[in-house]
């Protein structure tokens, strides 16, 4: 009786060992043969931002080493969550690419009831780059620096307005930020994306934006709005004329959005090394290096690219910001 047992137990171990081989050996395969059909790299904000400039300077030179068109494609709304929780549900099987930035993957935790976790529901793949923000106004507003921004904003409480990418974006904690630092009042706008607040300005149906770098400077170039400063220690060499906020009489007020790329959790280790490879050998080409430059975005350090580290520089941003998000009491709006 006791031979009995023992020899249904090893035929039900060589069983699960042949079950595990055999899924092994399907999960090398698929993975060898990925990409196979189209990536898509959903973007949670509209068209003509700045995640929607990124996207598309990256994704044509993915395409052509992955082999395979990788197609933006648009999930809007909530300030990026709907985009963003779209891959966090997909299949792990590397057609489905989530790019954001610190706010879709960061902030919006601290502030929305997220139906995933922006930590262990998606798959690091690659960070990408990061930009500060531009101070920036419409072009017919009457203040000709930072100062005189600052002093009208205090003699006109809660009268100017400010466009954000939506409660928790990059605009809007900037925005936030800048209006502590000052002791201003203003009124927040919130839009489908900062392409579209960008419209507006230029409209002259909002005042001004604390903006990524990268959605404004071509404005500023055409002289289309102004730049007041940068909120960074250093001026951007692609606009060497814009100063600093600590230049500019505000110093300290240091914000930078920086860029990366999720799959799925659960993806194979396979697929999203190859998908890290093709990140990887995009920021590398000059092309992409020059346009993503122009734009104000600075290519984050070689070994900054890995999906390890954008995994522990995730989780770092996380532990730093949900308090602070949370202390300052923001809510959906």
């Amino acid at each position: 009786m006791r031979s009995f047992k023992r020899l249904s137990v090893l035929l039900a171990a060589r069983k699960l060992l042949f079950a595990l081989a055999v899924a092994l050996a399907a999960s090398n395969g698929f993975a060898q043969s990925y990409p196979s059909r189209p990536i898509t790299l959903v973007n949670p904000f509209a068209a003509g931002g700045p995640v929607d400039a990124v996207a598309r300077i990256l994704s044509a030179p993915m395409s052509k080493i992955l082999g395979q068109p990788v197609l933006v494609d648009y999930t809007v709304g909530a300030a990026g969550t709907l985009g963003v929780g779209r891959v966090a549900r997909a299949a792990p099987d590397g057609y489905t690419l989530s790019i954001g930035h610190w706010a879709t993957h960061v902030i919006n935790a601290a502030i929305y009831p997220l139906q995933y976790d922006v930590l262990r529901d998606l798959e690091p793949v690659g960070m990408i780059c990061a930009n500060p923000l531009l101070i920036v106004a419409r072009g017919s507003f009457p203040a000709k620096d930072l100062g005189e921004l600052i002093a009208w904003l205090k003699a006109n409480p809660d009268k100017a307005s400010v466009g954000t990418a939506g409660v928790g974006s990059g605009s809007h904690m900037g925005g936030i930020y800048f209006q502590n630092a000052t002791g201003t009042k203003v009124q927040y706008i919130p839009y489908k994306g900062t392409g579209p607040a960008m419209q507006d300005l230029l409209a002259g149906r909002l005042d001004f934006m604390v903006d990524q770098a990268s959605n404004s400077l071509p404005q500023v170039r055409g002289g289309k709005i102004k730049a007041y400063a940068v909120t960074a220690k250093t001026r951007l060499s692609s606009a060497p004329d814009i100063p600093t906020v600590d230049e500019a009489g505000l110093p300290g007020l240091y914000v930078s959005v920086w860029f990366g790329v999720w799959a799925p959790k659960g993806t194979p280790h396979d697929i999203v090394a190859k998908l890290n490879a093709a990140v990887v050998a995009s920021l590398a080409d000059l092309t992409v290096r020059q346009r993503l430059a122009d734009l104000g975005q600075e290519i984050v350090p070689r070994e900054q690219q890995s999906p390890e580290a954008l995994a522990a520089f995730h989780k770092a941003e996380a532990e730093k910001w949900w308090p602070l998000v949370k202390a300052a009491g923001i809510k959906p709006e």
